[in-house]
């Protein structure tokens, strides 16, 4: 199955409203981070339900926000979930951005990146779309330092890049980013049982998933273009 065709049933189903609050718990200090000043341009790359761009308008003073999805349906909703018309939403691919190089002042992504067919085609044109000193916020949990996220690709049915801490520094700076902070950003908000509920329809033990969600978290990987 293709990206678009997941995401389309994920959206048809009303999945992208229970993505929004999941990835918000660590989406939101990611976004805290961004220098973003009153009138820049921001994207959002694998937008869903398009939380973040209306984040970067309300909260991070941006004057245009941009929210790109390879799913039409998930485009589609995100337009319907807001009237701000400094807010739009596009369906396109990470490796063909629809913007003039130096265009965008800042870029984030929370939990797609890995969907991106050409991972280091992506990093590419994401730096080619940012401006001298822009930057891009790369938030992901599914990584290769973190064991608990190794099964998903057994229930997500699209291929997935899951390259380790290390390796996003190294692509980024392949890319042409300097690679200004990495950090986790742990989750501390998903109620956790006791451990005599466990073991859960998606937890063997308590360990397991304190583990997951209060140690590794989010992955942030900061590139600034240079």
């Amino acid at each position: 199955m293709s990206v678009r065709e997941e995401f389309d049933e994920w959206a048809a189903e009303g999945r992208d409203r229970g993505m929004e609050e999941r990835h918000w718990h660590t989406a939101k200090h990611a976004l805290a981070r961004m220098p973003i000043e009153d009138g820049e341009t921001v994207l959002d790359l694998g937008c869903g339900s398009g939380y973040a761009a209306r984040a970067m308008r309300e909260a991070g003073g941006a004057g245009r926000a941009y929210g790109l999805d390879g799913s039409p349906e998930m485009a589609r909703n995100a337009s319907a979930y807001t009237d701000d018309e400094a807010t739009g939403f596009l369906v396109g691919d990470f490796q063909h951005l629809p913007f003039e190089s130096g265009s965008v002042d800042h870029a984030f992504s929370m939990e797609a990146f890995y969907y991106a067919s050409d991972p280091m085609a992506a990093l590419e044109e994401i730096r080619r779309v940012l401006r001298s000193g822009g930057t891009f916020y790369c938030a992901v949990d599914f990584h290769a330092d973190n064991p608990h996220t190794a099964e998903w690709t057994e229930y997500v049915d699209v291929e997935m890049t899951r390259w380790s801490r290390k390796e996003y520094r190294q692509r980024f700076r392949e890319a042409g980013f300097h690679v200004a902070e990495q950090d986790s950003i742990p989750d501390r908000e998903v109620e956790i049982p006791p451990a005599g509920a466990f073991p859960t329809e998606d937890w063997t033990s308590r360990e397991a998933m304190v583990e997951h969600f209060r140690e590794h978290g989010t992955l942030l990987t900061v590139g600034v273009a240079p």
